[in-house]
């Protein structure tokens, strides 16, 4: 049976938390929203937390577009931003309280509509009854006077620790190049940090690191795997193989600091009239699971469990 309640969140105030007994999901209402925790009931939660602010965005274009002292703040956990990434557009300062209305099995969450910008979000959050699975559907209305072109682009913000699992595309494409990859100015490429095996790219998070690391690919099979606290998040979506995508067509991205790690996918870039409504969804699911023999032999197999291609 699903359960929904209000609950008062450590360091984040008043949240829903949705639950089956098996996993927890919690979503912030006094800001956000976030969904800033999705644990098993007895287990540690797999999302980042930032209870003290300490990682956010202000200065002078953010007093010029939303008004004096204003400031985004990451909180953690999963959020919605659109792409091309912007500053200061996308960094909207989202701080003030989330609507809720309660579904059969989960929430739509609301925030007030973001006055510069003049988009609406949504997030539908469901919880499956009998097992671990989680879907988000991601929309955004625009409630602007012109049309606007960009791509959804929910980002879940990962607890320190774990390790990334990104398939690489295998498809064959004759003469033609199978995949597409972009990365940002401050990575090196040798960073140890990462991995390149013949399928799969690793991506490890260190909180000794001195340095970030951010890079995307055009994703064939619609998942990427994190490893922490003994247990494994996989997050799932449906990619277009021929769809235009932000970054030099970029479907999947990845970012690690010496804080968190970041699961990032995206929708197609789009034009969106006054008015009308795109939407993008995730699904996720997390399991009891060690970390797996990191080849392409060992991730072959240990992947066969639980995708389904």
């Amino acid at each position: 049976m699903i359960t929904k309640k209000e609950i008062q969140y450590d360091g984040y105030g008043k949240c829903l938390e949705i639950s089956n007994g098996i996993v927890r999901v919690v979503v912030t209402t006094d800001f956000g929203p976030r969904i800033i925790r999705y644990s098993f009931i007895d287990g540690e939660n797999m999302f980042y937390e930032n209870k003290d602010r300490s990682f956010g965005a202000s200065g002078e274009d953010f007093d010029k577009a939303y008004g004096e002292g204003s400031a985004w703040y990451i909180y953690g956990g999963h959020r919605l931003w659109t792409s091309p990434e912007i500053r200061p557009r996308t960094y909207y300062p989202d701080n003030d309280p989330v609507a809720v209305k309660l579904t059969e099995n989960g929430a739509i969450f609301t925030p007030p509509m973001q006055k510069w910008n003049q988009y609406q979000y949504t997030f539908d959050v469901s919880l499956a009854e009998d097992s671990t699975k989680v879907t988000v559907k991601h929309s955004l209305t625009n409630h602007g006077a012109w049309d606007v072109t960009l791509a959804l682009w929910p980002i879940t913000v990962l607890s320190p620790g774990g390790t990334e699992i990104v398939p690489q595309p295998v498809r064959k494409t004759d003469c033609l190049p199978n995949r597409n990859m972009a990365f940002w100015d401050y990575v090196q490429m040798d960073d140890s940090r990462l991995t390149w095996l013949k399928k799969y790219i690793l991506l490890k998070q260190d909180c000794a690191a001195t340095c970030n690391i951010k890079f995307g690919i055009n994703s064939q099979h619609g998942y990427a795997m994190y490893c922490n606290h003994g247990e494994m998040f996989l997050k799932q979506f449906e990619p277009n193989l021929e769809g235009n995508y932000p970054d030099g067509g970029m479907s999947f991205e990845t970012y690690t600091n010496p804080m968190f790690l970041e699961m990032e996918t995206l929708g197609e870039l789009q034009t969106v009239a006054p008015d009308a409504t795109i939407s993008h969804t995730e699904t996720w699911s997390l399991y009891k699971a060690e970390m797996p023999e990191l080849s392409d032999e060992g991730l072959d197999a240990f992947t066969k469990k639980y995708i389904e291609e």
